[in-house]
């Protein structure tokens, strides 16, 4: 198994400057994560997000994976996929130790 830490993602209320609006998942978010020293990804989820309410209230960690099943198998719980987002990269969302971990898969 390998992970590799990719942003930390933090809800908000309100929209921030040069937020885009990701229509699939029904929230918006900073353009990109990059553009800040810390890597942090802000979501502002809309009403009828694909995504479950607690990721609107608390943080996530997101990690790149080569393989999540792995890490699926160890979770407390699966709260959200894991679901194909194209032919090469996979999404879910767990929680281990009370903490709610963005899985991103890419092939």
């Amino acid at each position: 198994m390998a992970a590799e830490y990719m942003h930390i993602g933090i809800p908000v209320l309100n929209k921030k400057p040069n937020m885009v609006y990701n229509e699939w998942g029904g929230f918006w978010v900073n353009e990109s994560v990059d553009a800040y020293d810390y890597k942090i990804e802000y979501l502002k989820f809309e009403e009828g997000t694909r995504f479950p309410e607690i990721l609107s209230k608390q943080p996530h960690v997101a990690y790149k994976v080569d393989n999540m099943d792995p890490y699926l198998k160890e979770a407390q719980q699966v709260i959200f996929g894991p679901e194909t987002l194209s032919d090469t990269v996979r999404l879910a969302f767990i929680t281990l130790d009370d903490a709610i971990i963005e899985l991103y898969e890419e092939t």
